[in-house]
């Protein structure tokens, strides 16, 4: 039996159940991969761990359900004819076959689209990593369900496979470089889709109200180093830009230090994993240029002396991001045009914004009009809810055709 002869619902179902059972830390595929993939990324187990937690946690039956609805109107959208936005009856006819090419760094970024787009009953292939992540999972949820045995399949390419194989899928999804994307695109045909999540960024503003005292402004600096020693600052929902405005009890020189502070003991908790010495180097020359700013009167960094973080307190405005492990920018502005500015500066395409959760009303509008897809609390960059547009784009609409039913 194919997907297309089971019930939205029994794949819904079966869909979270494998999930709960990744959400144990002590599940015996989950516990042998746990090395692997600490050795592909060089995040610390403790970093993948979370990273785990946060990818199988969030899918259960409820959000996937909410998901779903929100997109479509019903689950039943999935299984017949139903009512749409004034059309008498339509038909979500999911399309037959999908590929989904992952990134390099971010744990399991193809388990979401590969679960929607299993749930609208298509056949999936994945390009796995080395560690084998989504094949595992896959093979659970051939455990709950037998009909993914078939649906979903998970496989290392090489590159000639890759531009041959592609032509035959209705959709590809790709996670990528800009360039690596292009390449991509040029391989699958004009009338396929092509979702495409290229480079994003995430910024923080903390406003001057918000370090009207020391602890105000310490549990706001808890957060961003959350947000940022997470994952070594890759991924687009790491903290890589932060606005801290002038003018409160707490300046941001003296954020900077309490971020510092911060970042330190969020490292206890999220120890370094295994850097590659190119990435040390470049943290370290990022430090040594900014201490020579410094002593020339422009700007202060902080880091420790074995350079396994550094925060750029007012880096050069025609700077852009360094994009380096556990590493950001943290520039002092009189008020939202100042972050405004920066960003339209270096052209950045956000994902998301970080914000304390009263702030001011014209700090809220030029986080809507940055362009970022998610606003956030400090400390939540890294915990995007099931029902978020990642990317912009929707969960499960992208995998969906709808037919007009006339008759």
């Amino acid at each position: 039996m194919s997907l297309r002869e089971i019930p939205a619902h029994a794949i819904v179902r079966a869909v979270a159940d494998a999930a709960q059972r990744w959400s144990d830390a002590d599940f015996p595929p989950r516990v042998r991969l746990l090395d692997g993939i600490a050795q592909r990324t060089g995040y610390s187990v403790p970093v993948v761990e979370h990273a785990l937690d946060q990818l199988f946690f969030s899918m259960s039956e409820p959000a996937l359900r909410a998901t779903i609805e929100g997109e479509l109107g019903s689950l039943a959208a999935l299984d017949g004819f139903v009512r749409r936005e004034g059309r008498p009856r339509s038909w979500a006819r999911g399309l037959e076959r999908v590929a989904i090419i992952s990134s390099r760094t971010t744990i399991g970024v193809a388990v979401a689209p590969a679960v929607f787009a299993l749930c609208a009953k298509a056949r999936v292939l994945v390009k796995d990593r080395e560690d084998g992540l989504i094949g595992a999972f896959f093979a659970t949820l051939a455990e709950e369900l037998d009909d993914f045995r078939e649906a979903a399949r998970a496989q290392s390419w090489d590159s000639n496979a890759t531009a041959e194989d592609l032509r035959t899928f209705d959709a590809v999804v790709a996670f990528g470089r800009t360039q690596t994307l292009a390449e991509i695109r040029a391989t699958v045909g004009p009338e396929m889709r092509f979702i495409a999540y290229g480079p994003r960024a995430s910024a923080g503003y903390v406003a001057r109200e918000q370090l009207c005292d020391e602890g105000s402004a310490r549990a706001i600096a808890q957060g961003a180093a959350r947000d940022l020693v997470l994952y070594d600052a890759e991924g687009c929902m790491s903290l890589h830009a932060l606005f801290v405005e002038s003018g409160g009890s707490v300046s941001p020189t003296e954020f900077g230090r309490l971020l510092a502070e911060q970042v330190e003991r969020a490292s206890i908790e999220f120890p370094l994993g295994e850097r590659q010495p190119a990435a040390a180097a470049s943290v370290a020359n990022a430090r040594n240029l900014a201490a020579f700013r410094s002593a020339t009167g422009h700007g202060t960094v902080f880091a420790d002396e074995r350079a396994t973080y550094a925060l750029f307190l007012n880096p050069p405005f025609d700077e852009a991001p360094l994009f380096l492990p556990r590493s950001v920018g943290i520039h002092a502005v009189e008020s939202p045009a100042g972050a405004a500015a920066y960003l339209r500066r270096h052209g950045i395409a956000l994902e998301a914004f970080a914000l304390h959760d009263k702030c001011r009303s014209d700090v809220v509008a030029m986080a809507v009009d940055s362009g970022a897809v998610r606003l956030a609390q400090f400390g939540e960059l890294q915990r995007p809810p099931l029902s978020g547009d990642h990317g912009g784009r929707p969960r499960i609409a992208d995998f969906i055709r709808w037919i007009d039913n006339d008759l």
